[in-house]
């Protein structure tokens, strides 16, 4: 036995010196060294009598105060001399003595091995450079993006939360593919091809937190204060609520529905009021019948009404997608181009704009006119609004001739155009077109 455990064995034999070590043990993790007051209130007089004889002192009072270096000091004037104090510390207490920021050195490197053990994973099923690893290196490097949701599900089981945020990565993966298509899925439908449970990423779950985190980082929003905005950031990324939150807005279309002209849909273009169709009504849809051989479609609500309030004649078919084309409204686009109608379809000149337009123009081909989205629209439509870095990559895989021009100039301006800006050409347009 050497110096420092037979040192620690008499201390630890010795139950005077019990809270002293216990106080001994908190100095040395904050202070990796004897450093610091050690403060002992309520001591009995054998406390006083024995740490005052390693220290050269008398103690009168109840509470006892002295530097945790006089007492290191005094033990190096003892039979046990000389002591290294960290290694009768250990010797104490049976454990390597581990400094505060020492242990979280650690914990930072655990937790640093976590997340890249994920990104391998994710990069492995989606490659390095898709937004679920982004999303992933953004949450950890920035603490960020429902970082304080992953720290505390891993506190709590990191094995569950690896597999938690895998899970989630591979539903990102999987909606930034569905990107290239039309395609929307029910949330339940979703959450079960991608975790086999119908309710895992539902409204309040973990997983469905973190979905929604990786969906604001790719698409650069922010997390949604409340139902109505979760779910219009789920509808605008191709997933569905339910039956009823896929919405279209139309003006002058009657709808055939099990083979029958639904007499409601009739009402509305007789008395020139507008209605929203769900996806729920398209249902059975079997037939459509536009008001003149022109339809037009445009993306904003307000842009929408503006529209139908000043037109010159009101006889004219005209659809409002609310954002993303959503699975009412390409319900509706196959029925109208089998009878013959022509499709002018608008929408903000912005990378998500200019993507459900070049989507469109790639499915339909000329069937499907693009319709003030060129780069002189853009120039009149300018914004004030700064466009991401993330959201100018969906300008890479542009095809149609028009929109790659424009997506050259929004490259080079980096900022958004919007439908509101150019509300009378849009007029103009209608009225000129209507009459040829």
């Amino acid at each position: 036995m050497n110096n420092n455990e037979a040192c620690a064995e008499y201390f630890r034999g010795n139950s005077a010196y019990r809270r002293c070590f216990s106080e001994f043990e908190k100095k040395w993790k904050s202070y990796g060294r004897a450093a610091g007051i050690v403060t002992l209130k309520n001591t009995s007089e054998e406390e006083r009598r024995a740490i005052g004889g390693i220290l050269g002192k008398i103690f009168y009072e109840d509470t006892i105060r002295f530097p945790f270096a006089e007492f290191e000091k005094g033990l190096q004037c003892t039979k046990f001399a000389p002591v290294d104090f960290e290694q009768v510390l250990e010797a104490y207490f049976g454990r390597k003595m581990i400094t505060t920021q020492e242990r979280r050195r650690e914990e930072e490197r655990e937790k640093a091995d976590f997340f890249e053990t994920v990104e391998d994973y994710l990069t492995e099923c989606s490659g390095s450079d898709s937004a679920a690893v982004s999303w992933l290196r953004e949450m950890f490097y920035e603490k960020k993006y429902g970082y304080q949701t992953v720290n505390r599900e891993y506190g709590k089981d990191r094995e569950q939360t690896e597999k938690l945020l895998k899970t989630v990565g591979r539903a990102l993966f999987l909606l930034e593919n569905m990107q290239e298509t039309e395609e929307e899925y029910p949330l339940a439908v979703f959450s079960a091809e991608v975790s086999g449970n119908p309710h895992y990423f539902d409204q309040g779950t973990t997983a469905g937190q973190l979905l929604v985190y990786g969906i604001c980082y790719a698409t650069e929003k922010c997390y949604p204060e409340n139902a109505h905005q979760w779910r219009e950031l789920l509808l605008s990324n191709g997933i569905v609520p339910d039956n009823i939150s896929s919405i279209v807005h139309i003006y002058g279309l009657r709808l055939q529905v099990a083979g029958d002209w639904h007499p409601a849909y009739d009402v509305f273009c007789r008395r020139q009021e507008t209605c929203a169709v769900t996806m729920e009504n398209l249902q059975e849809l079997t037939a459509v019948q536009p008001t003149g051989d022109k339809v037009y479609i445009v993306e904003n609500e307000m842009v929408f009404s503006y529209l139908l309030k000043h037109l010159e004649q009101k006889n004219v078919t005209l659809l409002c997608t609310s954002g993303q084309l959503r699975s009412a409204a390409v319900k509706l686009i196959p029925f109208l181009l089998d009878i013959g109608a022509e499709i002018y379809y608008s929408g903000d000149i912005d990378p998500e704009g200019i993507r459900i337009a070049d989507r469109l123009w790639r499915k339909y081909g000329e069937r499907i006119h693009v319709w003030r989205m060129s780069e002189e629209d853009y120039e009149k439509s300018l914004s004030e609004e700064e466009i991401g870095s993330i959201s100018m990559k969906k300008l890479e895989t542009v095809e149609n001739p028009v929109l790659r021009e424009t997506a050259k100039e929004i490259r080079k301006r980096k900022r958004a155009g919007y439908q509101e800006n150019i509300l009378k050409d849009l007029l103009e347009d209608m009225n000129r077109i209507k009459s040829e």
